[in-house]
């Protein structure tokens, strides 16, 4: 009964015969715990028998109570303390092996254990419990999460990270990770060839989506590796330009992680343009963005977010106001808010509840902002300390 089940279907698949037999016993765990008990109580009773009638033909009367006293002390030992503990911090090393004396006996004993698990059926089901009934062992994913952060000696740190960031992905959307829209660096068809040609040799992206006048009307997206097709004789070819572009790929700013990964994957994208629920575009996200919630970020990132934070000697943190919020967290292993503005500019606004006419300071959740340089209604870096180590 100790056994770890989900150990137990690993070693099954993996033709383990131990496991075999004690999987075939626990199939039906009234009939082994009938079968234990009645060997159990079949030995205790005439051990309990013939030690009495040993104590009273050597002390007569009070062979009885020092019968009584003995066997007890000698049962509890060495018949259901030592064992049961041992089996209980070990139990494959003693189910394994016992499995192939119960089911034997289970087979030979199966009149008499179906004979009393008839009688104790009968008065479970007048206490409305079904004896038939097995409830599956099922692992929510804070369990889950719990069993993978706990396996320290089976699992590489680094394995349990990743592990642990695809259970988050579920609760994450791509508004979460999206490059909002005034970041987000792409062609403008309304500029000169020069600009445009400037605007591809400046860049650091492999793709790059197009528009016409304003960003909502985004016509395709150029991949950077066909730009040689777009180029006759050194000078841009704005036709031909227009043939290498891909068609957008539109995703609502709500879908989830998780089955925005595997959208990804179904339609052969690797960019998709994030438009809210007016089909205005808002951001975008590239599955490089969701990879990176998975494994961390690669080496070739250049908006790595510790270009974001500056630490201080006085143990504070200059942060610049873009920076997510998801990713301070992640890089300070500390809990602001990620339930509303994504950015920490948004988050300092939102709780003032105002536009600020100079620096000002507030505390969120135990972490002290104070705005070091305000341009316009942005916040564009503050001082974050956490008060709870200070």
């Amino acid at each position: 009964m100790s056994l770890n089940r989900y150990r137990l279907k690993h070693l099954r698949k993996q033709q383990h015969k131990g496991a075999q037999r004690a999987s075939e016993m626990l199939e039906r765990p009234d009939r082994l715990i009938g079968l234990i008990l009645i060997g159990n109580n079949l030995v205790n009773i005439a051990a309990s028998a013939i030690a009495t009638v040993i104590a009273i033909r050597l002390y007569g009367d009070a062979g009885i109570i020092i019968a009584t006293f003995a066997l007890t002390l000698v049962i509890l030992i060495f018949a259901e303390i030592t064992p049961k503990t041992i089996a209980a911090l070990h139990p494959e090393r003693v189910a394994f092996p016992a499995s192939v004396i119960l089911l034997p006996l289970m087979k030979i004993l199966y009149p008499v254990v179906l004979s009393v698990n008839t009688v104790t059926n009968a008065l479970l089901r007048m206490l409305g419990v079904d004896p038939r009934h097995k409830q599956e062992e099922q692992v929510s994913k804070e369990e889950l999460r719990t069993i993978v952060t706990e396996a320290a000696a089976l699992i590489p740190q680094r394995h349990r990270g990743m592990l642990v960031n695809i259970l988050d992905l579920e609760g994450v959307n791509v508004d979460d990770i999206m490059v909002p829209r005034n970041e987000v660096y792409g062609i403008d068809l309304d500029e000169t060839d020069e600009e445009i040609m400037a605007c591809i040799q400046r860049s650091t992206h492999t793709l790059l989506p197009v528009w016409r006048d304003d960003i909502n009307d985004i016509v395709g997206v150029l991949h950077l590796r066909n730009i040689g097709r777009v180029l006759t004789g050194g000078e841009l070819d704005r036709d031909a330009l227009e043939r290498e572009m891909d068609k957008p790929y539109f995703i609502p700013e709500s879908t989830p992680l998780h089955t925005q990964l595997m959208n990804f994957q179904q339609k052969k994208r690797r960019l998709g343009i994030v438009v809210d629920e007016y089909g205005d575009v808002v951001g975008l996200v590239a599955l490089a963005d969701i990879l990176e919630e998975i494994v961390g970020n690669f080496t070739s990132n250049l908006t790595d977010p510790d270009d974001e934070i500056f630490p201080q000697r006085d143990g504070s943190f200059v942060i610049t106001g873009t920076a997510n919020v998801r990713d301070i967290n992640r890089s300070l292993d500390w809990t602001l808010p990620t339930d509303g503005p994504k950015t920490l500019s948004g988050l300092i606004l939102e709780h003032l509840e105002s536009f600020p006419a100079g620096n000002a300071g507030l505390t969120i959740d135990g972490y002290r902002l104070e705005i070091l340089e305000l341009e316009g209604n942005v916040v564009r870096a503050a001082r974050a300390t956490d008060t709870s180590t200070a």
